[in-house]
């Protein structure tokens, strides 16, 4: 009798890959796929994509900032606060496949959002990245012409990049009943006002997660055919959840979502490939010693880890070690973690 199992590598069984094994000797968690220094990497999506773009600038990738600062600001922090340098562009943390959908859709002018502009306290934002101006601005044309700046500078990205990392993040979403457009945040947590009249909330299933990316990547090939992408589905917990559900099985169901659509689309197209950051982070080899008390917060040492799993293979000698000292790892920046403020 033959066993189909013989002969398959280390890596393939348990016991040999990961029980007898230290963590940090776990290894070949991911073929790594080819990058250059000359390869033009765009970041965009939860807050966990930005270690990634951080740790490959500093080693010498060519990251793509097609939206960087005005030389008003004092330093690089004071510019993240208002949304630059923490992705390639401006767009804030674009967590599930929708607003992705809807924001390229947006810039490539295949579609026009009904409600773009929220008000708070007298100051105006823009509903779809309200966290990138914190002071907001004085009149609703300023947000609508930062808007069409922003919009410009998301084309030039989707034209041009080689490689777009992005980190799947969120099945939730509160969505527009106008039109359907999905918001970062909900209206009434970092700016605007709910209205059960105006807006509703969704928890986007498989198949809808699949065909928004699906969507999304024919669209990107329409005008940048030779771009490649790179999934990764982001380890931090919901802060919270509008499903009804306890919010740990309303976590596991949105990432158990995220994971089986990356792999999909993985798997059925060669331009996609997908990083096991989550696994890393939330595996239960790790027993959980790569949170912050918080137990939602990735620390220090599990963002260092992923980086070292990430530079692997052909990337470790293409992108590292550094040859000066590593600069500061910028706090990520989370706008899903500042929706419980306003309760």
């Amino acid at each position: 009798m033959r066993n189909p199992y013989r002969g398959l590598p280390p890596r393939a069984f348990w016991t040999s890959a990961v029980a007898e094994r230290h963590l940090a000797d776990i290894a070949e968690l991911w073929d790594p796929i080819a990058l250059s220094p000359e390869d033009r990497i765009a970041t965009a999506g939860s807050c966990f994509a930005q270690h990634i773009g951080h740790a490959l600038a500093a080693r010498g990738a060519h990251f793509l900032d097609c939206e960087p600062p005005p030389p008003v600001f004092a330093d690089a922090d004071e510019a993240r606060r208002f949304g630059y340098g923490v992705f390639s562009c401006r767009y804030g943390n674009v967590y599930t496949a929708r607003q992705m959908l809807q924001l390229a859709q947006e810039a490539l002018g295949r579609r026009r959002p009904a409600e773009v502009v929220w008000e708070r306290e007298g100051r105006f934002y823009d509903a779809l990245r309200p966290a990138v101006d914190p002071a907001g601005h004085a009149t609703a044309d300023t947000v609508l012409l930062a808007r069409r700046l922003h919009l410009g500078a998301v084309r030039t990205m989707l034209e041009t990049m080689d490689v777009i990392v992005f980190t799947l993040g969120l099945t939730e979403c509160w969505e527009s009943l106008a039109d359907g457009t999905v918001y970062p945040t909900a209206p009434g947590t970092l700016a605007g006002s709910f209205d059960s009249a105006a807006h509703a909330f969704r928890n986007l299933r498989h198949a809808e997660v699949l065909a928004d990316m699906a969507a999304f990547w024919a669209l990107v090939k329409e005008v940048n055919p030779a771009a490649r992408m790179l999934l990764t589905v982001s380890p931090v917990p919901l802060m919270a959840t509008a499903s009804a559900e306890h919010v740990l099985p309303a976590t596991v169901y949105s990432k158990s979502v995220l994971r089986a659509v990356a792999g999909d689309l993985a798997a059925d197209h060669d331009d996609i490939a997908y990083f096991p950051s989550y696994e890393i982070i939330t595996g239960h080899p790790s027993r959980g010693m790569f949170f912050n008390p918080d137990l939602r917060t990735v620390n220090a040492m599990g963002v260092d880890l992923v980086m070292r799993h990430f530079f692997t293979g052909p990337l470790a000698s293409t992108f590292g070690p550094q040859g000066h000292a590593p600069a500061a790892e910028p706090e990520a920046i989370c706008e899903e973690g500042r929706i419980t403020e306003t309760l």
